[in-house]
């Protein structure tokens, strides 16, 4: 397997940091403290949320990994990409994908994933559990995150605590974020079931 890239330089560090200020965020907290985690990014509704995490997460000197589709990483394109800290996923299944994260996850001593647990950008009333199946396979913290665009605050959130029942999981994650009247990009694209 391919080196996965978990840190930034610290003088790219201090530019992410910069810009992210520059854009008129604030940053809530710090990056994850555990090895392996999981962070849930939400409300994600435009591809712009992925350069909030990337910067917000790189002010810290680390990478949060996210994941593309394998189909992408031809070069150049893959180069970039894996600087950036995607991580080439088999999307035909849901066990595909969860099996290519575990397998990256099994393979670093320090590995952070970012996942949209919406699984997409559209409206949605069912989100995915493939972050509960890869935290259960390799062990990883999972933290509730999310970047307000209402209020230009981003965080990984706190760690949430998984049992094994990942329909009940969901449930409290639900209840979690409802009362924090978040915003998306778009308002109108995020739904909390």
């Amino acid at each position: 397997m391919a080196k996965i890239k978990t840190t930034v330089s610290p003088g790219w560090a201090k530019f992410c940091g910069w810009l992210l200020r520059k854009m008129g965020w604030t940053t809530v907290g710090g990056p994850m403290k555990e090895p392996k985690a999981i962070v849930l990014g939400v409300p994600h509704t435009t591809v712009r949320d992925f350069l909030v995490c990337y910067l917000f997460y790189a002010q810290f000197g680390k990478v949060a990994h996210i994941m593309v589709k394998q189909e992408f990483f031809w070069w150049p394109l893959g180069a970039l990409l894996k600087s950036l800290g995607a991580v080439p996923v088999q999307r035909k299944t849901a066990a595909g994908t969860v099996r290519s994260l575990i397998t990256a996850m099994e393979n670093v001593p320090e590995f952070h994933l970012a996942i949209a647990p919406e699984g997409t950008r559209k409206p949605t009333k069912n989100w995915k559990s493939g972050y509960h199946y890869i935290a259960k396979g390799t062990g990883a913290t999972v933290y509730l995150g999310y970047y307000d665009w209402g209020r230009k605050r981003i965080s990984v959130g706190e760690p949430f605590e998984l049992t094994d029942d990942p329909k009940a999981d969901m449930q409290r994650i639900y209840d979690h974020y409802r009362p924090m009247g978040i915003q998306g990009y778009h308002k109108d694209k995020f739904i909390i079931p």
